[in-house]
């Protein structure tokens, strides 16, 4: 047997176990499909005749009412083709398939993210899935008609792999954004709390706060702190709340802040002096980030330099005198 047959039957094996994969998640999903449908169909059928008859108190008549609830129908049957989705990658998140999927590093990514709950890591692994089985039927398609033989076979792999791994790199860049926005917001984070503190409000006034009128300045933390306040309010403790935040971002000033707030909020006490030599030292800490950032961008500016403003000034100055000197010479042969 040649090796473009084992090749072959490799990849034939790997296609029908994908495939019996894929069988049995389509499987739950037409059966949950099945079960929604009716209910869904007559709630449609009561909206539309709700939307008709607003319509025609507005004077937009039935057909405007009818086109607003198929529009409102739409959005709402993508939605429920979302949450079907959802629902099938959870019920896989827990089995062996679904953590090799979704494994600690994704889910961390996921958190980093602001993505807590399960319905996003279930939407995760489904992508995952559909990339890995779309992607490779779009690139055969294409490819075939440019490549046969053992390059068709790796340009088929290469796109399965890509189809796999590209929600996870679109992920990651959208984590590594986050982590260098939280850097960069916590100082202020700091001195808000500080300030907040200092008229007299609670710890919890204080987040509460943060969380509604400064969710423009600090868009990041300001999100996670609402996620926070969400599990306090659902019954966990303060600690456990910003547990998650402490230990998200691998931040050792972001662990030191969620742990002055914990002491704060179990023992009480003054914070304002402790929040302003922390914040005093974030400051410093940036300043010497920026000056190592200008220290690297002068180096760099330098070689710019030479290759693009070298050259335009040595023909600037030494461009007469080489004129001078041509026509000279030339003047002097005749």
């Amino acid at each position: 047997m040649q090796a473009q047959q084992l090749v072959a039957l490799a990849l034939a094996l790997a296609a029908l176990g994908v495939l019996l994969i894929a069988g049995l998640v389509l499987t739950r999903v037409a059966a949950a499909w099945r079960s929604e449908r009716t209910l869904r169909h007559a709630l449609d059928e009561r909206a539309l005749q709700a939307a008709a008859l607003a319509g025609a108190r507005n004077g937009e008549g039935v057909q405007g009412g009818a086109k607003a609830v198929a529009r409102s129908a739409q959005a709402k049957g993508f939605k429920a083709l979302l949450d079907r989705f959802a629902h099938a990658g959870i019920r896989w998140l827990d089995t062996p398939f679904g953590r090799q999927i979704v494994a600690e590093e994704d889910r961390r990514l996921l958190e980093q993210c602001g993505f807590v709950d399960t319905r996003t890591r279930g939407l995760f692994l489904v992508t995952r899935i559909v990339g890995a089985l779309v992607l490779p039927v779009l690139t055969s398609m294409v490819a075939s008609r440019f490549v046969d033989g053992p390059r068709y076979v790796a340009v088929v792999i290469s796109s399965m792999m890509a189809g796999f791994m590209v929600p996870k790199i679109v992920l990651r860049r959208r984590a590594s954004k986050r982590r260098n926005a939280v850097v960069d917001e916590l100082p202020l984070l700091v001195d808000l709390l500080r300030l907040l503190q200092g008229v007299g409000l609670s710890l919890d006034q204080s987040l509460q706060v943060v969380v509604n009128d400064f969710h423009g300045m600090l868009p990041v933390l300001a999100g996670e702190l609402e996620i926070a306040q969400r599990q306090f309010s659902a019954g966990r403790t303060r600690e456990q709340s910003l547990n998650r935040l402490a230990s998200s971002y691998d931040n050792e000033d972001l662990r030191a802040v969620m742990r002055l707030l914990v002491q704060v909020d179990r023992h009480g006490g003054a914070v304002q002096e402790p929040l302003k030599q922390f914040g005093d030292r974030l400051r410093e800490t940036r300043r010497a980030m920026l000056r190592e950032r200008i220290g690297r961008l002068a180096v760099k500016m330098t070689g710019v330099m030479i290759i693009t403003l070298l050259p335009a000034l040595m023909i600037v100055t030494a461009g007469p005198g080489v004129l001078a000197v041509q026509h000279s010479l030339g003047t002097v042969k005749h």
